[in-house]
């Protein structure tokens, strides 16, 4: 089993996020609305969790998201930034488990848990690989 250690509670990782116009529900498929995209802010959210560990985990390891249960709360318009922020809440054994919270400056725009699993990344690829497809 890998070292996993340095992975305690209490740590954070946060992700800045300009809304741009391929940021936007009416771009990415998720609506009609110029605001920016739920499917963005799991992104973000995603990426703020990775922000918070990958770092510390050991060679040939990283974690891979496994289950995101999100709200997305305010609309934000194009323009604004939106700040990710994940905290790690909880460690068993290759299980990580994140408190998630998001602000657009003016709002809190979003919330929620997000699970992820620490992998051995060679043994990952090599699943991966017998899985896809021959190339030709």
């Amino acid at each position: 089993m890998a070292d996993l250690s340095k992975l305690q509670p209490g740590l954070t990782g946060t992700v800045v996020v300009p809304v741009t116009p391929d940021r936007l529900a009416t771009v990415v498929g998720s609506g009609n609305a110029p605001v920016y995209a739920s499917p963005m802010l799991v992104a973000a959210f995603e990426a703020a969790a990775v922000a918070c560990v990958e770092h510390l985990l050991p060679v040939d390891h990283q974690s891979l998201g496994m289950h995101l249960d999100v709200t997305h709360s305010a609309p934000t318009p194009l323009g604004l930034t939106v700040t990710a922020t994940a905290t790690l809440k909880e460690v068993t054994g290759r299980k990580l488990v994140f408190a998630l919270t998001a602000n657009d400056g003016v709002d809190t725009i979003g919330s929620g848990m997000h699970t992820r699993v620490v992998v051995d990344t060679p043994r990952f690829m090599a699943r991966l690989a017998a899985k896809s497809p021959p190339r030709g």
